[in-house]
């Protein structure tokens, strides 16, 4: 090694570790959250894909705290409403085969009529529920257990909006409709829906992940990344809150017991809304796949016309400004929303994910083939409007960092 490359290595590893280097040590305060315990720091993963590569930009805190295991960037989490982004793929395989009709009477799957009170004749779309424009509401709640009836759910008038008919309704998000697409796609194919995902969309791409723990080996369950509450309280997935201990709604008295499940009778019990457990790589498998045309999972065509159903503003829609058939456009120039996320002037399609104190993302870009998958755990819960977006503080802190990250690594590369 010459003396002037020796001189020159010092300053080459300062370089690296402003750009690319780890975040934060134990204890530091950060712009993405206050200051942490080293055995309680939340854990945050943000892994970046483009048409190519699949890059860890991000990993760092406790996966589960009463281990102390620090996450890695593939331990699967449960990613709460890009669930419904998996859904809405796996319905778009099942069109372009010909098992569904987006547009066709959905009474026509599940054997049974289904009708918004007041409106006896307007029939009910997957094409309407997907983009939440069925009339659907979660007033009456959402969550079905083995043991309950989705039929007497949508029979309840609370589940439905009163004045307008499906089609016509206004945009109005709600959970309610992924168990209802969910097991209209149970009922077209004869397949139970965890079964379905896997050959639909998780099994194409090399992917295990699941719904509910159903589907998932042992050796991933024991990689689960444990939910809590920004007051430190367990919230989901937690010891006691995974298999063999029963991982799926059911009724109070019902056995926990999916042997006699009939396909098409209740979906909800696999928590289509939102219970979708995989990692951030594995999630980044599947934007890459879209950011590749659709890839193994749908048709360019059909993927093209799934992305064009979002860019459509969406009428007094402060946030869910551009949504289509399970996909959400943010940050669309021309119409002020309360989207601001990454801040570049970009458009990019996806899908947020909100719950037990988690925040997610799986964002992408299809002109320049990039985006991020991520996710942060005990997140306050919203308080009314957050300011210049719906999206959490820590979460567009992460999102910031990460691609101050990325571009550092870019600018390294040869």
């Amino acid at each position: 090694m010459g003396p002037r490359l020796a001189l020159l290595l010092p300053l080459f590893a300062v370089l690296w570790l402003g750009l690319a280097g780890p975040g934060p040590g134990p204890g530091a305060a950060r712009a993405d959250g206050p200051a942490e315990d080293p055995a309680l720091e939340p854990a945050r993963v943000v892994v970046a894909f483009d048409r190519e590569r699949i890059e860890p930009l991000i990993v760092e805190g406790i996966a589960e705290r009463t281990s102390g295991r620090s996450v890695a960037a593939n331990d699967p989490v449960r990613i709460a409403s890009i669930s419904k982004l998996v859904m809405a793929l796996a319905a778009l395989r099942l069109a372009e085969a010909g098992v569904v009709d987006l547009q066709a009477d959905i009474s026509d799957y599940l054997g049974w009529r289904v009708r918004a009170p007041g409106f006896p004749d307007v029939p009910v779309t997957l094409a309407q529920i997907l983009s939440h424009r069925a009339g659907l509401r979660d007033a009456g709640g959402y969550i079905v257990p083995l043991g309950e009836s989705l039929r007497e759910k949508l029979a309840d008038p609370r589940s439905w909006h009163a004045d307008a008919p499906p089609g016509d309704a206004p945009f109005a998000y709600a959970n309610l409709g992924s168990p209802v697409v969910a097991s209209v796609l149970e009922a077209a194919s004869g397949e139970r829906y965890d079964v379905l995902l896997e050959r639909l969309v998780f099994a194409p791409l090399g992917i295990e992940a699941c719904v509910n723990w159903t589907r998932c080996s042992p050796g991933r369950i024991a990689r689960a990344v444990a939910l809590y509450r920004d007051t430190g309280e367990p919230a989901r997935d937690f010891p006691g809150d995974l298999p063999p201990d029963c991982a799926i709604p059911v009724a109070r008295g019902v056995p926990c017991d999916l042997s006699d499940y009939v396909p098409g009778s209740n979906a909800s019990v696999f928590s289509p809304q939102g219970g979708v457990r995989i990692g951030m790589v594995d999630l980044a498998r599947i934007g890459q796949a879209l950011v590749r045309g659709g890839e193994g999972i749908v048709s360019e065509q059909g993927l093209a016309a799934m992305l064009a159903s979002a860019r459509p503003r969406v009428a007094g829609q402060p946030y869910f400004c551009g949504y289509g058939r399970g996909i959400q456009a943010i940050e669309t120039p021309g119409r002020t929303c309360l989207d601001d996320l990454f801040g570049d002037g970009a458009v990019r399609f996806g899908h947020p994910g909100e719950a037990y104190g988690l925040r997610a993302g799986l964002w992408f870009d299809p002109a320049t083939g990039q985006g991020l998958a991520y996710f942060l755990t005990a997140v306050p819960p919203r308080i009314g409007a957050e300011g210049a977006s719906g999206f959490d503080p820590r979460e567009i802190a992460l999102v910031q960092r990460a691609l101050r990250l990325q571009a550092g690594r870019q600018a390294m590369r040869p």
